[in-house]
């Protein structure tokens, strides 16, 4: 009996060397070969040639270059790039995202910007600016309490699902929408003892189609969505305009689900009294872009998801998706292209 052929993996993505311990100490067979490369020609045609799992950030190779391949693991939990990716016709060719690698530190900035909006923290740091003690600090400063308010999530994945778990000790209601409402569990990857795998951090979880309904309900709202045709646009003039007055938002999945142009006249006629962006239609977001300029729009550059330990976390997410594939079971976070996600 011959034995059983050795597992070629190539990463292109440097991991600390824990991670890469781990990976290797799940069986001899696995030869793991570590290049940093910024492009497919970086890497030998050798290399490529005998590769069965490939470990990458944005890396996709022509198909006859990896006539072995037989799964991607991506670094990234976005991974609608490669719809257009010849890769996608190879046959049996399995496809994942970093979907949950990323959950705790989103979850801790849209924790933080649910609380500085609330807190008024865009006009306290202007009035540091000014250098003022303002006499009706009262009226101006008065926060709107996160305690005891109604927050929607728009999108039920692994951030949302870790900050409603965040939210719990704020005595929130949690309402949520989500694409398939009948379905409350996740059957996606999440770090033990974080996110909401059963499905019990929601008072309420409504199908997209009562959007608009759950919208009006919420004192804060929060969009974490992936990007697809269906829900490109999906947070529009209409959708804004159902909110409360004075109502927060936040949004930090991918830029063209919000409609920016709306959420920013809502801002500046006080139809909402804060909102906080990470992800924007262009990125990086022009100098000359009038958001810039919106009163109580709090603007970071794509930064939610950026914590010293994602390396190690998307290495320890990738070391069970490893060992399922040796032992035949399906991996976690499977894409599927016809959901783009």
């Amino acid at each position: 009996m011959s034995a059983p052929k050795n597992i070629e993996v190539l990463s292109t993505i440097p991991f600390p060397d824990g991670v890469m311990q781990k990976l290797r100490s799940l069986t001899p067979r696995i030869k793991v070969t570590m290049i940093a490369a910024q492009k497919v020609e970086d890497i030998p045609t050798e290399v490529w040639s005998k590769i069965e799992v490939l470990y990458t950030d944005v890396l996709l190779p022509p198909p006859e270059l990896v006539p072995n391949l037989k799964w991607i693991q991506f670094h990234y939990a976005g991974i609608d790039f490669i719809q257009e990716s010849a890769l996608l016709k190879t046959p049996n060719l399995i496809f994942s995202s970093m979907s949950g690698g990323s959950a705790i530190q989103e979850a801790e900035y849209i924790l933080m910007m649910l609380l500085g909006l609330s807190h008024r923290a865009p006009e306290l740091f202007a009035n540091q600016m000014r250098k003022e003690w303002p006499k009706d600090r009262w009226d101006k400063f008065t926060p709107v309490e996160l305690t005891d308010s109604t927050v929607g999530l728009v999108g039920y994945g692994s951030i949302n699902r870790e900050l409603a778990r965040m939210l719990q000790p704020f005595n929130v209601k949690v309402l949520a929408v989500k694409k398939d409402a009948m379905k409350p569990m996740d059957a996606g990857y999440s770090i033990e003892g974080h996110g909401d795998p059963e499905g019990n951090y929601f008072h309420r979880l409504y199908p997209v189609e009562a959007l608009k309904h759950m919208l009006k309900l919420c004192d804060f709202v929060v969009v974490g969505l992936p990007i697809t045709p269906e829900t490109r646009g999906l947070i529009g003039a209409a959708e804004i305009a159902s909110m409360k007055t004075g109502a927060f938002l936040v949004h930090v999945s991918r830029g063209g689900i919000v409609d920016e142009t709306a959420l920013m006249n809502a801002l500046n006629e006080h139809k909402l009294a804060g909102a906080a962006l990470d992800v924007f239609t262009q990125e990086p977001l022009p100098a000359e872009s009038p958001l810039w300029k919106t009163p109580n729009l709090i603007i970071t550059p794509h930064v939610s998801g950026f914590s010293p330990r994602y390396k190690e976390r998307a290495g320890e997410m990738f070391t069970e998706n490893l060992n399922r594939y040796l032992h035949g079971e399906p991996v976690l976070n499977q894409y599927n292209p016809e959901r783009y996600y």
